[in-house]
């Protein structure tokens, strides 16, 4: 056991230890030593931490996320304006802002750096002693929001710098990787929410975030690109000013050339528009600056805009094609999609033939026909769009087309609630939704079903050993035991894991069955107001709308889902396989711990971290990462660390497991 002083010592060297891995792996892509021996260094500062809370500091690499939500954003004014750059769009402006360079310098050459365009969002790192104290977005150019937490959630950012003590404004520019941005879209679609169009505005989205621990789930990146207000700092060129952050541990694009032949310069511009498509990120063009810091001063700004440098803008890589058919695409939730199928084109360096159409309205908004001819592109270098209808190219022939009256899969009624874009299958088990929707009810928010993942899921239905999600509850060991790869030890593996689902919450069931809105917080809600699925069954959509968290889409939601007969014969057959929709003794019931904050620290002895949050919030609970003023009770197990010292200097009721388990007993359902 360390003494303050060597703990002292210990956290020091962690913090360096792991500042510079996080450096190599983040900044440099060369890690030096594997994830699970980061991760053991992490915990070890972890617990020094807590051990000594005296030692957490705002820089440590533990404080990267937050634990709760703030309210809102401030304004802050930067030290030094952010300058928006002016605009080139083809090389005659390139070689008029040369020549504007030249005629101020007076000299017959002058060296220009060359820098990509990254598309994401301007922000200032303000620094201080070498700490990271604010971070702010771009705003006006004068004043921007204080997004500190959310841009220490990027593992680019140095909390700290290793060798500059004075002030310090580095900027930057933050970016959503392609890879992030598609996993993003992906997870939306999922749980019915709108897309993000490209990946600048989903970086925007996620920046701006209240809650710092979502944006730290959504994979923001960071290119440090020069410098504001900077305190005793000697360089007098720009690409010193890159080396210098390059140094202090920021991460700098390193595809930056130093040029003075204009010939060059653009050819250099003309390669990356070729190349720009081959970047795990997204770029709209080049920027070019005057590399000498005292050209960059002489020449000055106008009001918002540096004379000293320019953005070189890519145009939009768009083509035509014809558009051969439109077909429809049924998602999990059972949302008709219609898609463009044209004659295959090539954009941003991919062979494209598809393109969703959104719905209906969209299609009759660009009065898009089959066999018109369309212009297309990829919204961010990304995702195929239509982006209008050459009209002037009609030939008559062309066939409006209107979305079909049933699924094109299983033959449902496609309906389509007043007030919403999308038109939807309702039958529970179309084939179309099948497959979807039961990876959705074997995830791990919902029955948690341990190995029946996505490619054991398509073989059960490839070999019609499951129609719906009741009939996994019917499979045996032999008919496992004949799947592809599925010997006896993981057969009998998941056997037993499916077996265990059946243990599976009410909240869990309701978010399993993959009813649209009804996200897992809202399936706590529902499940904690009736108590069980039988009883949500019954509840009618005036009363659903009694709920504050219940508004008219989700009612009108979960009423029509309940009474199609279909959903309603596979929830019997779940019923009938072992699944408790009426767990005894149970009714419909207020949220009888409604109001009230909790926060969980140290090992409780019979109860998981995870069943003693979901425990909570099944009675109505909020449970929240850290301790404040409104927290109403910490639930303190065994090892309670700093937590308990705060929620005891804050005044916050500290209850351990037997208090805790006698507020339960006071509280849950009683029998009917």
């Amino acid at each position: 056991m360390l003494n303050e002083a060597g703990a002292r010592l210990r956290v020091d060297e962690l913090r360096r230890e792991l500042e510079e891995h996080n450096y190599r792996y983040y900044v440099m892509d060369k890690p030096t030593i594997e994830d699970w021996q980061y991760d053991k260094l992490m915990r070890e500062l972890e617990e020094l931490e807590k051990q000594y809370p005296q030692l957490i500091a705002s820089y440590s690499p533990t404080q990267r996320v937050s634990g709760a939500p703030r309210a809102g954003f401030v304004e802050v004014r930067h030290m030094k304006p952010m300058l928006s750059l002016t605009n080139a769009f083809n090389e005659g402006e390139i070689r008029d802002f040369h020549n504007r360079v030249l005629q101020v310098s007076r000299e017959d050459r002058v060296e220009y750096v060359l820098e990509l365009k990254i598309d994401g969002l301007a922000v200032s790192l303000y620094y201080e002693d070498g700490i990271l104290k604010r971070g702010a977005t771009r705003g006006d150019g004068e004043t921007g929001e204080d997004v500190t937490e959310n841009l220490k959630t990027i593992r680019s950012v140095p909390l700290r710098l290793p060798n500059w003590k004075h002030r310090l404004e580095v900027r930057g520019e933050v970016f959503m990787p392609k890879a992030a941005f598609l996993k993003l879209n992906e997870a939306r679609s999922e749980a019915e929410e709108q897309l993000f169009a490209n990946p600048r505005n989903a970086a925007a989205g996620t920046l701006r975030q209240l809650d710092p621990r979502i944006t730290a789930a959504r994979g923001l990146d960071l290119f440090a690109y020069s410098l504001g207000f900077s305190e005793n700092l000697k360089l007098t060129t720009h690409k010193e000013v890159l080396d210098f952050l390059q140094k202090e541990g920021f991460r700098v694009n390193l595809e930056n050339r130093v040029l003075d032949d204009p010939e060059t310069l653009l050819d250099f511009c003309n390669q990356w528009q070729e190349k720009r498509f081959s970047l795990p990120y997204g770029i709209d063009g080049m920027v070019l600056k005057a590399n000498q810091l005292s050209l960059q001063e002489e020449m000055g700004a106008t009001g918002k805009s540096p004379r000293w440098a320019v953005a070189y803008k890519f145009p939009p890589e768009q083509t035509e094609t014809r558009l051969k058919n439109i077909f429809i695409s049924v998602g999990r939730t059972g949302v008709l999609t219609p898609v463009a199928e044209f004659e295959p084109v090539q954009l941003a360096g991919t062979t494209v033939s598809k393109a969703a159409l959104h719905n209906e309205d969209y299609i009759r908004d660009k009065d898009i026909r089959i066999g018109d001819y369309v212009l297309v592109h990829k919204a961010g270098d990304i995702i195929p769009e239509v982006l209008a209808v050459l009209l002037d190219k009609r030939e008559g022939t062309e066939q409006p087309w209107s979305m079909p009256a049933e699924c094109p899969v299983c033959g449902s009624p496609a309906m389509r609630i007043t007030g919403e874009a999308a038109a939807r299958c309702t039958n529970m088990a179309c084939p179309a939704r099948l497959w979807e929707g039961l990876v959705h009810f074997a995830s791990r928010k919902a029955m948690d079903i341990a190995g029946l993942g996505p490619a054991v899921l398509r073989q059960l239905l490839s070999a019609h050993l499951i129609e719906d999600p009741a009939d996994l509850y019917k499979l045996n060991q032999e008919s496992l035991e004949s799947l592809e790869r599925m010997g006896e030890k993981s057969a009998g593996n998941l056997l037993n894991a499916i077996e265990n689902s059946k243990k599976a919450s009410q909240a869990r069931l309701i978010f399993a069955l993959g009813i649209r809105h009804v996200g897992s917080q809202i399936a706590k809600t529902l499940a904690s107001r009736y108590g069980s699925l039988a009883n949500l069954m019954r509840a009618e959509q005036e009363e659903l709308l009694e709920i504050p968290e219940i508004g008219p889409s989700i009612a009108a939601s979960l009423a029509e889902f309940f009474t199609n007969p279909h959903n309603r014969q596979v929830i019997n057959k779940l019923a009938e396989a072992g699944i408790d929709i009426n767990p005894a003794g149970t009714q419909a019931k207020e949220n009888t711990l409604a109001g009230k904050t909790f926060v969980l620290t140290g090992t409780l002895a019979g109860y998981s971290r995870q069943e003693a949050q979901e425990l909570l919030e099944s009675l109505g609970g909020k449970v929240t990462g850290s301790i404040s003023r409104k927290t109403n009770y910490l639930i303190a197990g065994e090892n309670p660390g700093s937590k308990q010292d705060k929620a005891v200097a804050l005044g916050v009721t500290v209850l351990d497991e037997n208090a805790f388990a006698d507020m339960i007993d006071k509280v849950s359902l009683k029998p009917l």
